[in-house]
């Protein structure tokens, strides 16, 4: 019997030791429980879909910048404290991005870029994540491209259409650019999504604007007309036609066409262009266009007016039918590969306004002498590209807003 208490006392000590020495199994599991009730709140609170409920839900909770208050009042995507988005000033910014794309030919997806970021607070909203949450940073910045994206995609549409139908398209050299914008179009969003952040973002698109608006301004110099002269010789007859009330539609004729070699008249002056160099043009542009979210106008157009020899009048809608085929292959890459999130309430009341714009440009287009469409390209590339670059790199704009 005293063997048998002294056995019982034993196991009962041998236990305890065991109990005391282990790893507080018990409540290591509750604790890890409600740590992920707690960062799990969120999604199911909200209820958010898909790819962003996975990640707001890793978002700290609390009013401090970069975490989910979630007692403040639902913005953007349904986030408590995210910016809400006044849509009427969407709609009508986004009458300015159809206009301005269909006019130039460009600058579309970079003022879509100005409202997303900076109009609508988006940008600031994402900076804040950048230590908190790096995911929703990256998360919200591959939706701030994707979204513009969209709006110059419709521009794009509707002007290819309305310059095809008053024959101020190169047909043959759209769709160059447009097959070599393709593999652009698709490679760059499935390297880069969920891989870039808002300031980077912010500082190479401020970058690139600087660069292409500096280039466009060295076609506005005497030297560089010089050059042009059968541009210029074009621009000036089709002005003449019509102030003299001729049809728009005696444009662009195909003279012939091959891999290497494509003739066609515009107005009486003869053009040529190689077909390849545009596909590689197309490359190019299309990866850049689609790294940085836009439509890739603001590329396209110095390529064809600098390096292919065209005036702005054919420009716009030449260059819409490459950014058209870009933006499809873009859109679908970072949406099906990317899993970006879309306010397809946003994105749509900005397409209905890029619609109305859209269908104005091409018919003001003509009325606007060609030196003032590129004067008006290269002043909006310096305020916007010093206005990013600054933002991006130095965490300060160095124009307003500031």
């Amino acid at each position: 019997m005293n063997k048998q208490r002294w056995s019982l006392w034993g196991i009962m000590i041998l236990t305890a030791i065991l109990l005391l020495n282990s790893p507080p199994l018990f409540s290591q599991e509750t604790s890890q429980e409600t740590a992920a009730a707690d960062t799990q709140v969120t999604q199911i609170e909200l209820q958010l879909p898909g790819k962003l409920g996975e990640v707001v839900g890793k978002t700290p909770k609390g009013t401090e910048p970069g975490h989910i208050n979630m007692q403040a009042e639902k913005g953007f995507a349904g986030i408590p404290g995210a910016p809400k988005i006044n849509y009427t000033v969407a709609f009508f910014w986004a009458i300015w991005v159809g206009w301005i794309f269909t006019t130039v030919g460009a600058f579309g997806g970079i003022m879509a870029g100005v409202g997303h970021l900076t109009i609508f607070g988006l940008g600031a909203y994402a900076v804040t994540f950048k230590g908190t949450n790096p995911e929703l940073n990256k998360l919200l910045t591959d939706t701030i491209r994707t979204s513009n994206q969209f709006l110059v995609g419709l521009a794009a549409l509707i002007s290819t259409y309305s310059f095809f139908r008053m024959k101020r398209l190169v047909v043959p050299l759209g769709l160059a650019m447009g097959l070599g914008s393709i593999s652009g179009g698709l490679l760059i969003p499935w390297l880069t999504a969920g891989k870039i952040q808002l300031s980077q973002y912010i500082g190479w698109f401020g970058v690139a604007v600087l660069v292409i608006g500096g280039f466009l301004f060295y076609g506005t110099t005497e030297r560089s007309k010089a050059s042009k002269s059968k541009a210029n010789e074009a621009a000036e007859n089709f002005r003449k036609a019509m102030k003299e009330g001729a049809s728009d539609t005696q444009g662009v004729t195909i003279s012939s066409f091959s891999p290497t070699k494509t003739s066609f008249s515009f107005y009486g002056t003869e053009f040529t262009f190689n077909p390849l160099l545009a596909v590689l043009g197309g490359v190019v542009i299309a990866s850049i266009a689609s790294f940085l979210g836009i439509g890739g106008g603001f590329l396209y157009v110095p390529f064809l007016t600098s390096i292919i020899g065209l005036p702005m009048y054919i420009v716009a809608g030449t260059s819409a039918l490459a950014v058209l085929l870009s933006m499809v292959s873009s859109i679908f890459s970072f949406v099906v590969f990317g899993g970006t999130y879309i306010s397809w309430e946003l994105v749509g009341i900005e397409m209905a306004g890029v619609a109305v714009g859209a269908f104005i440009g091409p018919r003001t287009q003509k009325y606007i002498p060609e030196k003032w469409l590129k004067w008006l390209f290269v002043v909006l590339a310096a305020y916007v590209g010093i206005r990013y670059f600054s933002k991006g790199f130095f965490g300060q704009s160095w124009l307003p807003p500031f």
